[in-house]
């Protein structure tokens, strides 16, 4: 579908294209809006250059996904590296950064971005805020969204806005220029933002401890979970995590040890975000040990914790088919409370090969749930096992709203169907 002609909020001002003046306004649905109906590539690039000279790093991340080539833009295009490390928003800086352009940056630039993060993260960023501008009033917080997955807090003071994104900043540059920083410090850069949720330091720590896939990194971070402090216990099961789930090779050496460990710790820990983190790493393996850890959880009182158990359950015999134990128990969290828990157990049902009658009744009562997900996800599930109950049950739903992908994932799967049924 087109973008409009008409005076709406997509429409081209003063000759520019609904693109570029919804990057120029800053509204980053509208612009994932547009990319979705109609993506020209002709915008595109202008549109990312413009987002990076905005400090935009989310939409310029946004416009890359979607096909923005960054190798037309020249240096003046683009801001300086120093310019994105004080921006503090590690998707800018990434995006900077790209695969595509990284090489016309010279060594001695990383080095001096990679400075420049440490001193704004030794220093702070209130602290070097009132340095530079020599403002004694009280500085604004607030917390902003600095990329699709991770969020920030963002300060303002004397007509400056700065990110507090400098240690993901940090972490990026100390790997670019191949500096292995100790798993010890890059710790404690990561517990700084342990208290605020989906901090991108914290995650890019995490992750790049995780790739290491080494012995030694191992071992440090399986002794944390005996560690008194949750935050650190928390730490370690997310690298214990990661570094299974990132293991793409033959070997896998990590998913035994991993498995071992995970069904261990789930038995007896007692804080709430670490249980959650063991629980779905445990989900993340295939194995019937895994399942029998997370069915003891399915009743615990935080949804958090169900939530886990629904999305950690899965077909692990041959034939593929759920466990007597394991259809019980989604079929339980299905009439949850807690309408995550209730979708996502229906969506377990709906992607799993066990095409038993009792879980398509299961799905098919959900199309009357209070909550449109979980309808949606009904839908889905009936659509993927041939039930004809999806298409009347999709057009009640309507059109999937605006801008909304997991919607229109969830009412596509019912299409195909349509489109399988109608073939046949």
């Amino acid at each position: 579908m087109g973008v409009g002609t008409g005076t709406g909020a997509t429409d081209a001002v003063d000759g520019e294209c609904a693109l570029i003046c919804a990057v120029r306004a800053g509204d980053t649905d509208l612009v994932r809006i547009l990319l979705r109906e109609d993506s020209d590539p002709d915008h595109l690039d202008a549109a990312f250059r413009l987002a990076v000279r905005m400090h935009a790093g989310h939409i310029a991340q946004l416009l890359l996904q979607y096909g923005a080539d960054s190798r037309p833009s020249r240096r003046e295009d683009l801001i300086p590296l120093s310019e994105g490390v004080d921006s503090g928003s590690p998707a800018l800086f990434e995006a900077l950064l790209g695969h595509e352009i990284r090489d016309r940056y010279s060594a001695t630039e990383l080095l001096e971005a990679r400075d420049l993060a440490r001193r704004w993260y030794e220093t702070g960023v209130e602290a070097e805020l009132r340095r530079r501008t020599g403002s004694r009033d009280a500085v604004v917080r607030t917390r902003v969204q600095d990329d699709e997955y991770y969020s920030v807090a963002e300060f303002t003071l004397g007509g400056m806005n700065v990110r507090d994104g400098h240690g993901a900043i940090l972490t990026y540059t100390e790997e670019l220029v191949g500096v292995r920083t100790t798993f010890e410090e890059l710790m404690d850069r990561a517990l700084a933002y342990a208290e605020q949720e989906n901090h991108p330091t914290w995650s890019s720590v995490t992750m790049l401890l995780a790739g290491r896939r080494d012995q030694a990194t191992w071992t440090v971070a399986a002794a944390l979970r005996t560690n008194p402090d949750p935050s650190r216990r928390l730490f370690g099961a997310e690298v214990l995590r990661l570094t299974h789930l990132f293991d793409d090779s033959d070997e896998d050496a990590f998913a035994g040890p991993a498995l071992d460990m995970f069904t261990d710790w789930s038995a007896e820990e007692t804080d709430l975000a670490v249980l959650t983190e063991v629980l779905v790493a445990l989900g993340e393996h295939n194995d019937p040990r895994a399942e029998a850890a997370l069915l003891p959880h399915a009743g615990h009182p935080d949804a958090r914790v169900r939530r886990a158990v629904a999305q950690g359950l899965g077909e692990w015999s041959s034939p593929p088919a759920f466990s007597g134990d394991a259809r019980r128990v989604l079929l339980r969290l299905m009439a949850d409370p807690d309408a995550v828990v209730r979708k996502t157990a229906c969506c377990k049902i709906a992607g799993g090969r066990d095409n038993d009658s009792v879980l398509a009744d299961a799905m098919a009562a959900a199309l009357g749930d209070t909550d449109r997900l979980v309808q949606l996800a009904a839908v889905y599930g009936l659509a993927l096992h041939n039930d004809e109950r999806c298409v009347e049950a999709a057009r009640l739903l309507g059109p999937p709203r605006r801008g909304s992908l997991e919607e229109e994932g969830y009412l596509d799967e019912a299409w195909r169907y349509e489109w399988r049924r109608d073939r046949r």
